[in-house]
């Protein structure tokens, strides 16, 4: 098992040196989601200074800008670039220089990324937490911060980033026969933002649709780690839905072995 992952030590050392080379890049991307954040900030403000300051589906204003940060700072850690990445590398032949390596062409990507995810979140996960815990306790007078649930929320995490790592690459893996997928990667990041709470709690939604979109792992992704962080999933609640996200990792898993077997006769490269 340890020789396996030093064969995959050379990609997360190139995730690093891409994130350190190409900083501007990565911080104008950042700064493009932070004023993402923002601007979701004075919406969700408008929107309860118009219902009087009143709580609304058990969120009030305080609850709301918590959320809203978090899932900004979740958002961060869970993100995969699969999808972009495979597209790319189709696009310019480079694929072919991964794929005839002798080591697993879904776990290149995957500690790739993780390489990059330790640049990232080294920069702005304690900054965003000491800041979301400081908004916290001045709101309410007290100490809200949680060592269980934080640690909790970390392993969600976890899952979460797999979950949407698998779904990114299978995803990518139909540029094997699209070819293109800038359009269609575009629609599918607006309809997980939807499905996963990003943009609207799913709290706010239907009981009928909150139901359903709860169990989808498109939740898992975001919504499922922040309640649990703010401590609005307690108990067999926090069983249920971190079982949840341990069976979506394992179904898209399996899904992404099935589409690679699928598409890879297909693959023909636009360049190289």
């Amino acid at each position: 098992m340890l020789k396996k992952l030093r064969m995959y030590l050379p990609f997360v050392n190139a995730g690093l040196q891409e994130a350190s080379t190409y900083r501007a890049n990565w911080l104008f991307y950042i700064l493009g989601d932070v004023i993402g954040c923002f601007v979701s900030f004075f919406v969700w403000e408008a929107v309860f200074i118009s219902n009087g300051g009143e709580s609304f589906m058990e969120f009030d204003k305080g609850d709301m800008i918590v959320y809203i940060f978090l899932t900004f700072l979740t958002g961060q850690i869970i993100g995969s670039g699969g999808t972009y990445d495979i597209g790319q590398e189709i696009k310019d032949g480079t694929i072919a220089m991964r794929m005839i390596k002798p080591i697993s062409y879904n776990s290149t990507f995957l500690f790739q990324e993780l390489g990059n995810k330790l640049m990232e979140i080294g920069i702005i996960f304690i900054p965003l937490v000491a800041g979301v815990e400081i908004y916290r306790f001045f709101l309410t007078g007290s100490l809200q911060f949680d060592i269980a649930q934080f640690l909790l929320y970390l392993v969600c995490c976890v899952f979460a980033y797999l979950i949407n790592f698998f779904f990114n690459i299978s995803f990518g893996f139909t540029a094997f026969v699209f070819k293109n997928l800038w359009g269609s990667n575009l629609l599918k990041n607006c309809i997980v933002g939807f499905l996963s709470g990003s943009t609207i709690p799913l709290a706010f939604f239907p009981e009928v649709f909150r139901n359903v979109l709860s169990v989808l792992p498109f939740a898992s992704l975001s919504y499922t780690p922040v309640m649990i962080y703010m401590g609005m999933y307690t108990g067999w609640d926090i069983v249920f839905y971190l079982g949840l996200q341990i069976f979506w990792c394992i179904a898209f898993w399996g899904m992404s072995k099935l589409i690679w077997k699928a598409v890879v006769k297909h693959l023909c490269v636009q360049g190289g």
